[in-house]
């Protein structure tokens, strides 16, 4: 698949992402109905309305392609994907259902296990993310494409995000290599996005969570400029046994070759 067509197939995508992303708000104000899950994590009717709206769209673009979504079954036992998407129609669940703003929208594109298409949309906060190949990954700012190439801050030192407050030593460790002055908590893909958008550094997990929570958010960060690894810096690959992540160090494009790196 060629750069021309795998921009087509994102920007055909953008218009959909934002009706499920209104349609999650508005289902939100209304009143959510709440269960819990088989893996004891919560799932509203918003996460299934957002599945559906988005495993549509995608299906009738690329009808050959399988989709793997936390929100239904389909594939989850193969073994043998190289080319599918990933969606989480809603990451952040915990957070949409108590009306926090940091939950997200999220499909990838996988070609030869690698992310080639990711985007991201932050209903709550009006943001849209996206992303289909090197130096091609944008915010929509105002309907305007603005390049996250371009994206840096001016720094007194480098700043990371974390899923908690209470950091684990291997990753204070981690802090402590990359110089890292300060961390915020930041819960959902968000994450990836506010470190390709040049406004964090660093975000680091031991394993945890699966491929749909981070592949549009890796796609978007690496075609950035940032880089996603896991703690040896191997390269974090796509259709694992039950879709689960390793590790993971993400760095912005300013960590990896800004000011402070040079020193």
């Amino acid at each position: 698949m060629n750069l021309e067509e795998k921009k087509k197939i994102t920007l055909s995508l953008i218009e959909t992402f934002n009706k499920a992303s209104q349609v999650a708000l508005n289902l939100r104000e209304a009143g959510l109905k709440k269960e819990i899950k088989s893996d004891n994590t919560p799932v509203s009717n918003g996460d299934i309305e957002v599945n559906k709206i988005l495993t549509s769209k995608i299906q009738e673009i690329t009808p050959n392609i399988p989709i793997v979504s936390e929100e239904s079954a389909n594939h989850k036992m193969d073994t043998d994907l190289n080319t599918f998407w990933l969606i989480d129609p809603i990451d952040g669940t915990r957070d949409y259902i108590n009306n926090r703003d940091e939950f997200t929208l999220n499909a990838a594109l996988i070609l030869d296990k690698k992310p080639a298409i990711g985007i991201i949309t932050v209903p709550a906060k009006k943001r849209v993310f996206y992303s289909y190949g090197l130096s091609h990954s944008y915010e929509l700012i105002n309907n305007q494409e603005i390049s996250l190439m371009n994206k840096e801050k001016n720094y007194d030192g480098y700043t990371a995000v974390s899923y908690s407050n209470d950091l684990k030593p291997e990753i204070l460790e981690i802090h402590k290599k990359y110089k890292i002055s300060s961390f915020q908590k930041m819960k959902s893909s968000l994450k990836f996005c506010v470190i390709a958008a040049g406004e964090f550094d660093m975000y680091v997990a031991e394993p945890r969570a699966c491929e749909w929570d981070i592949a549009a958010g890796h796609a978007i960060l690496e075609h950035s400029g940032g880089k996603v690894t896991d703690f040896n810096y191997n390269e974090i690959l796509y259709g694992k046994p039950e879709f689960k992540n390793p590790s993971l160090i993400l760095k912005s494009k300013n960590i990896l070759y800004g000011k402070l790196h040079k020193q």
